[in-house]
């Protein structure tokens, strides 16, 4: 299994819009083989986001979403981030990085430039787009 963190803008896709881009990796997660790591400040930003009238998203749909989303995510204690480690330049997007360090998670997932400039700064973790992941988990299955 592995421990990811998702931004805010992959959730969406994965748990509010439900496209078919993402269906592996909301397969996965389903499944259990994608851990799903939060922290109170990232559930409030996703809380936020999803009552956006651009997204033009009802009540309804808003608490389906964040429902689906609960149901298999896991809450990580927040910790103070680590010494050394790399500030993104868009500060809003600096709490998925931490909460990724500092609950052992083995990926970012994230469609952010800014998060996604910062991969080579922050090994072992893998700062990835949704399709990266998506391959990576083929590669698991393929391997069983």
């Amino acid at each position: 299994m592995l421990r990811v963190v998702f931004d805010t803008n992959v959730l969406l896709s994965l748990f509010a819009f439900r496209g078919a881009r993402f269906a592996a990796l909301r397969e996965a997660v389903t499944d259990g083989r994608v851990r799903c790591l939060t922290r109170a400040d990232c559930l409030d930003e996703l809380a936020r986001v999803l009552r956006a009238p651009c997204l033009a998203l009802d009540d309804e749909a808003r608490g389906e979403a964040l429902a689906r989303y609960l149901a298999v995510a896991q809450r990580a204690h927040d910790l103070p981030a680590p010494q050394g480690l790399p500030r993104c330049v868009d500060p809003d997007d600096q709490k998925f990085l931490e909460l990724a360090v500092t609950a052992d998670a083995s990926h970012l997932v994230t469609l952010d430039r800014a998060l996604l400039a910062l991969a080579p700064r922050v090994t072992p973790l893998r700062v990835v787009v949704p399709r990266r992941l998506i391959a990576a988990l083929g590669d698991r299955v393929s391997a069983r």
